[in-house]
């Protein structure tokens, strides 16, 4: 199910705080197109959608989201122009000092869920020191995909149990999809209720997979740099009409 691009209709009110999933995942795309539709360079839209994702992040915990993954960075966006690639980490970058120099006033949880050990020594302490200094936080955790693919995570997972399995410290016997999902990156959370993609593509772009087998996909037409609050309020009313049977009847 799509929701369009709005008409001049009045803001929604926010959703009710029962509606609100407790996990939400936003694969936030559409920043190229937007700055090509204004003739502007697709870092200008790459800088849009950052300022837009401090907006819906701060949202989202105000409503009582418990859980919110955005998707940062793919384990395919190295194969973009160096100057974009370059862009996405300056941006990354400035972000990370922000939290550390204002985003703390949030209570919010920071984490990072990717292969992090491709970035500079100077991305990978400050990775530390934004997670290290958000870790008492208690109102929302936010993931942040960084250099993130399913399929790897789920890769990285077979091989930390076979590992295990290896040193004894476990049997083959013993794996099951809950110990299994003890070695992703989102071990100990919920598995998203929600996942959304602005900009009107209709695929995960290899996000999340083994977390979102029962997750509601909702999609929208509307450029993630022009993605606001009220149309989260929409994306939610949308999931909460939606009967989940998790394979039931």
């Amino acid at each position: 199910m799509i929701f369009r691009k709005r008409s001049g209709a009045k803001t929604p009110a926010a959703a009710a705080p029962a509606a609100v999933p407790t996990h939400i995942g936003i694969i936030m795309d559409g920043n190229g197109r937007w700055a090509k539709k204004r003739r502007l360079p697709r870092s200008a839209g790459h800088r849009a959608g950052a300022q837009n994702f401090r907006v819906i992040t701060r949202y989202c915990s105000q409503i009582g989201v418990k859980y919110l993954t955005l998707y940062v960075l793919s384990t395919e966006n190295w194969s973009r122009p160096a100057e974009e690639v370059n862009a996405l980490l300056g941006l990354f970058k400035e972000y990370l000092e922000e939290s550390l120099r204002d985003f703390m006033e949030e209570n919010i949880r920071v984490r990072f869920i990717g292969d992090v050990s491709v970035f500079s020594q100077e991305l990978q302490q400050l990775i530390r020191r934004v997670e290290e200094a958000s870790a008492p936080k208690t109102s929302m955790v936010l993931n942040l995909a960084v250099n993130y693919g399913g399929r790897a995570e789920i890769t990285r997972a077979a091989r930390l149990f076979a590992e295990d399995v290896a040193a004894g410290r476990c049997t083959p016997a013993e794996l099951t999809e809950q110990a299994f999902d003890r070695y992703l990156y989102t071990a100990g959370q919920p598995d998203p209720d929600m996942i959304l993609r602005p900009s009107g593509e209709q695929r995960l772009s290899n996000f999340l997979l083994w977390q979102c087998a029962y997750t509601e996909f909702v999609y929208s037409d509307i450029l993630w740099p022009d993605f606001k609050p009220s149309d989260l309020d929409e994306a939610i009313r949308l999931y909460a009409s939606r009967q989940r049977r998790f394979g039931g009847v």
